[in-house]
This record gives C-alpha cells, sequence and structure tokens, in this order.
C-alpha cells in the first residue's frame, strides 16, 4: 500500500516495520532473523525480500542498509552461515527434504511413504529452500524433522522474489 498510493501513514508504517527487522527483531548468533521455529528460513526469505524491495521506492528510508540486510539474509541461506539450506546448491546441501514425492525411489519400486529411507532422497529436489536452523543455528539434515526441513511453496516464493530484488540490484 505504502508504494501504490504514497500515503505517509503507509510509508512509516513499513519503515518502522523494517527498522524492528533489522535492529530488534531477534537473530541467530549467525545473523538470521529469527521469527519462528516452523520454517525459520521462511520468515527472513520474506523479509528480506520485502525489506529489499524499499530500495526500489526512493520514498523509503535506509534504502542501502535495507538492501544489504536483505543480501546477509539471502548469504545466509545460500551458504554464508557454513551450510546451504537448498536442496542442491552450494556447501552441504540438505539431501533429506521433508517432501514426500522426492524421498520415494523410482517406480515401479514401493515407496512406503519413504520416510524410513535412511539415505539422501533418490529424487533432487533442486532448489528447494527448507525450513531451516534453530534459534542457535543448529541445523540436522533429518526428513522426519519436518520443523526444519519442509518445504514449501511459500518458502521458495519469498526466497525466489528476495532473489530476484537481490541479482536486481546488478542490473
Amino acid at each position: 500500500m505504502a508504494q501504490l498510493t504514497s500515503n505517509s501513514k503507509f510509508v512509516n508504517d513499513f519503515n518502522q516495520f523494517a527498522n524492528y527487522i533489522k535492529n530488534q527483531a531477534p537473530k541467530t548468533p549467525k545473523g538470521l532473523v529469527w521469527l519462528s521455529q516452523w520454517g525459520s528460513n521462511r520468515y527472513a526469505a520474506n523479509v528480506a525480500f520485502l525489506i529489499m524491495h524499499t530500495n526500489k521506492v526512493a520514498r523509503f528510508s535506509d534504502g542501502r542498509a535495507n538492501l544489504a540486510f536483505g543480501k546477509g539474509q539471502i548469504n545466509y541461506m545460500l551458504g554464508d552461515s557454513g551450510r546451504s539450506f537448498v536442496v542442491g546448491f552450494g556447501n552441504n546441501p540438505p539431501e533429506r527434504p521433508h517432501h514426500r514425492s522426492s524421498s520415494c525411489p523410482p517406480v515401479p519400486q514401493n515407496c512406503n511413504n519413504g520416510a524410513g529411507n535412511p539415505g539422501p532422497n533418490p529424487m533432487v529436489l533442486y532448489g528447494a529452500l527448507v525450513g531451516g536452523p534453530d534459534q542457535w543455528d543448529n541445523y540436522v539434515d533429518d526428513r522426519n524433522d519436518y520443523v526444519a526441513n519442509e518445504v514449501a511453496t511459500d518458502y521458495n516464493a519469498g526466497f525466489q522474489s528476495a532473489l530476484v530484488a537481490y541479482i536486481s540490484d546488478y542490473m
């Protein structure tokens, strides 16, 4: 609404939100914004997108700082944290996302939900962002831990949108 209407109330409200996220919201020791245990990367990716998008709208304050903050969140997920949280990408990426289809062996083998498969998922779900670490940056690549290893469209929507904002800064 702030972008569409130029209403100062919306602009001020968004700036307050962005300042809270950047300066006061809880963060993991390595810097990921910590808004919820369930899918921590999802929330960080979504706020990274929103905050980086402000760089495209000049009337928002702190455009460069907002861009740097959002990039830091995305870099964390891509590997600056010591590991990647994107399946099939980067250093030590997740191999066991909580995703039924990718955890099943190729047909005609029986799947039985794939949960009991101890190894990496037989089907690599390239580009999927997993839920993420706990509030202390701990992460275990275990498909049965759906809190940390769930993949979902709302996780990837914010993440991919943030990547577009990140990349568009260079174009």
